[in-house]
């Protein structure tokens, strides 16, 4: 949900980036030099990943235990699989990024459900005040994480 949510908007566009050529290679100084943007990463991803699939397991990406998912994703990385129509390692990159900002995201961004990065990491999240808690330091906490949107410590008792 998280990453639909995200190709839906400006990102998934790059609305608010300059998107004029030259496209050339570039050097990892200066970043991503891709002409596609993120939507169209995803669509060729996606659509070259399970042809990929079909072509060596005669199923879907997401159809494949486990152990052969793992196993297709590190050929992904390290650019051992290559795919039709986009670069693999940068198809790989992209989904594993923004896998990780839902991951660790606020939840009104669509992603980390229940909080659970947040609760497995003892992030507090998005309290109003640290004041009481700033001298403590190596110390436990055991705070209920919060999100942006509230929770039930924020609601009114009747």
């Amino acid at each position: 949900m998280f990453i639909d949510r995200q190709l839906a908007g400006f990102y998934g566009t790059y609305a608010r980036l300059y998107m004029e050529g030259p496209f050339q290679e570039g050097t990892p100084e200066q970043g991503d030099q891709s002409p596609l943007v993120p939507q169209q990463r995803y669509r060729l991803g996606l659509a070259a990943l399970d042809k990929y699939t079909q072509s060596q397991h005669q199923k879907l990406f997401k159809d494949l235990p486990g152990d052969q998912q793992d196993q297709i994703l590190s050929g992904l990385e390290n650019g051992k699989i290559a795919l039709d129509g986009i670069d693999s390692k940068l198809f790989f990159a992209i989904a594993l990024k923004n896998t990780m900002e839902g991951f660790f995201a606020d939840p009104i961004y669509g992603g980390n459900r229940n909080m659970v990065s947040w609760k497995m990491l003892g992030f507090p999240g998005a309290r109003y005040d640290y004041r009481e808690y700033v001298g403590k330091h190596n110390q436990k906490l055991d705070l209920e994480p919060l999100s942006i949107s509230g929770g039930d410590a924020w609601k009114m008792k009747s």
